[in-house]
């Protein structure tokens, strides 16, 4: 799969802005860092990872504010990584949300072939998306001069990673389209994959959909909520009407648990209790899905967030829902696994589609229908964009890639036209 590239050339000539009064330097005595260093100066913090390692076309205007803003905050740059040069440290860290999620390590086996490959010992951690600990995960890896950090950021400030780049250490963000100056990134379009999923659905006659997504705060289930909005707002143009509806429910993490869970209230809201004696395993894998023929109800008061794309609809509305959109597959996993122990039929009863097409999706009794990511695709062309930052001459100014990889709709056998 090509991606799409855009490369862009950066700039250190920052409009002037003109700089603010020296104060504490931060809350609770902290040490002050670059992004400080960049808000008193009025610049980029990339212009001050510039100053700082004597890389780029800065102005001498820039420059003497970066500077000034350094001596007023008595800001010491990490010695350890700003005497790394490339080549020299042979470690390449990785940090990822969750080690447990194939996602992840599909992207991460990609990643460490292709970096060994080329000669460098991958380390790989979890941040379990907590902006704590990617923070102090990250000062960690400063502290062992690595050569490079592959990075799914849960700060969306992305401080700490600022930091990293300004003491000399690259760092190419994973799995988000973010874009800023001094760092590249890699992702799918999380925002389109959804709306394939969406566009599938409602193409095969389904207009009562639950989306479960992962938690509000995380950078891709925003998107894929967006992306399920606008393919129902398109339909809806398209057609003149506003036939569809949408049940939006967020889950606390991306795993089969949380899918099981919801679903399971789901059902129970509606009097539809799992058979007795069903177990499942720690993964969640479901097994068949063949039960006696009831469908789902509309789900009663489950927590469910309000995000309707559609029409609005009551707990009085003889439509029930024919179709579950899952964030992702292990999700979907949990789902399955729930509808199945009630002897709800997929897709005979209700359709049921993931997202990233993790190996497991084509394998379980009923393969699932999912969005797929090219994960090790993903990985090489990280680690890629890493070893390729221009770091070794230190009179380039560096060029800054941001790829996006289109997702595609694998249609397997969880979803079919709803009953009549």
């Amino acid at each position: 799969m090509t991606p799409r590239t855009q490369a862009t050339q950066r700039s250190d000539q920052d409009p002037p802005k003109a700089p603010r009064r020296p104060g504490p330097a931060r809350p609770g005595g902290k040490a002050p860092g670059v992004k400080d260093v960049a808000t008193l100066a009025g610049v980029s913090v990339g212009s001050v990872s510039n100053v700082i390692n004597g890389r780029g076309s800065v102005s001498p205007e820039v420059r003497k504010r970066v500077e000034d803003a350094i001596a007023r905050l008595g800001y010491v740059p990490n010695p350890t990584a700003q005497a790394l040069r490339r080549g020299t440290s042979p470690l390449v860290a990785v940090a990822v949300f969750d080690l447990n999620n194939p996602f992840f390590m599909e992207a991460a086996s990609g990643m460490e072939r292709c970096l060994r490959e080329a000669g460098f010992v991958m380390t790989l951690s979890s941040t379990h998306a907590s902006v704590a600990e990617e923070a102090q995960l990250l000062r960690t890896m400063a502290r062992q001069a690595v050569r490079g950090v592959l990075l799914t950021p849960a700060d969306s400030e992305l401080e700490a990673a600022h930091e990293l780049v300004a003491q000399g250490i690259p760092v190419v963000l994973f799995d988000t389209p973010d874009t800023p100056s001094d760092m590249s990134s890699i992702a799918v379009n999380d925002r389109a994959g959804a709306s394939l999923a969406i566009e599938h659905l409602l193409a095969l006659g389904h207009r009562h959909i639950i989306f479960v997504n992962g938690p509000a705060h995380v950078r891709q289930a925003r998107q894929r909520l967006l992306g399920v909005r606008d393919a129902i707002a398109h339909w809806e143009k398209l057609t003149g009407t506003g036939s569809v509806v949408l049940d939006v429910v967020s889950v606390e993490d991306f795993t089969a648990r949380a899918g099981r869970e919801f679903a399971q209230e789901w059902l129970a809201a509606r009097g539809l209790g799992t058979r007795a004696g069903a177990e499942r395993g720690g993964d969640g894998t479901p097994g068949g899905a063949d039960g006696d023929g009831r469908g789902p109800g509309r789900p009663g008061s489950n927590g469910a967030q309000d995000g309707r794309g559609g029409r609005t609809g009551t707990d009085e509305d003889d439509e029930h829902p024919t179709a579950v959109f899952c964030a992702n597959d292990l999700i979907a996993f949990g789902v399955m696994s729930s509808l199945r122990d009630a002897g709800i039929r997929i897709p005979a009863d209700v359709s049921l589609v993931g997202f990233d097409d993790i190996a497991l999706a084509s394998q379980t009794s009923v393969p699932l229908t999912t969005i797929r990511q090219p994960m090790e695709e993903l990985g090489m062309a990280a680690v890629e964009l890493l070893l390729a930052d221009p770091h070794a001459d230190e009179g380039d100014s560096p060029v800054i890639e941001h790829r996006s990889f289109d997702p595609q709709l694998v249609i397997r056998e969880s979803t079919s036209a709803p009953r009549r």
